[in-house]
């Protein structure tokens, strides 16, 4: 049996739901990182499904799986590739689990940066609905923000109170 990694996946703008939906359908382990946004338009508000991370969906499968899913999927247009080995990253599964329960418990809007951070603290949620994730503390603009690494494609980061931290044991 072929050993199953996560892929980050290219996918065309705008294609993420459907290519998320026909993976579905053919029964291949995925996530499409949404939140829901609210967004203010003149004359109403409305909520949203917001993709988190534009033109992107992550996939869990093999090497033969994936390059299966690039001939038989047309949206998908390509892999994250390692910059030091030229090959397709493969993202750890405690990235995924810590980058899934940012995103799936947070109260606020997780948003995505791919520039390198100055190295900070590593601390533990220890209240609120992120209790128990571990990341490094940042503060952007005065704001606390507690980021997640995804080694191949960068950070998630989240606002949350100081209150709401400690240093992790490193």
């Amino acid at each position: 049996m072929e050993k199953l990694h996560w892929y980050a996946m290219y996918v065309r703008m705008h294609h993420e739901k459907k290519t998320a939906e026909k993976l579905g359908m053919m029964g291949v382990e995925h996530y499409l990182p949404v939140q829901e946004v609210v967004r203010q338009w003149s004359d109403r508000k409305k909520k949203l499904q917001v993709v988190v991370i534009p033109m992107m969906i992550f996939v869990r499968t093999g090497e033969k799986g994936r390059i299966r899913l690039m001939q038989e999927v047309p949206a998908i247009t390509g892999t994250l590739i390692d910059r030091c080995t030229h090959r397709p990253a493969v993202i750890r599964d405690e990235e995924m689990e810590r980058f899934r329960f940012m995103l799936d418990f947070s109260e606020e809007a997780v948003s995505f940066i791919n520039e390198p951070l100055q190295k900070g603290e590593r601390v533990r949620v220890i209240k609120g609905p992120l209790t128990g994730l571990e990341g490094e503390l940042i503060v952007v603009d005065g704001k606390t923000q507690v980021t997640v690494q995804i080694d191949q494609l960068g950070y998630a980061k989240v606002e949350i109170p100081v209150g709401y931290i400690e240093k992790a044991n490193q």
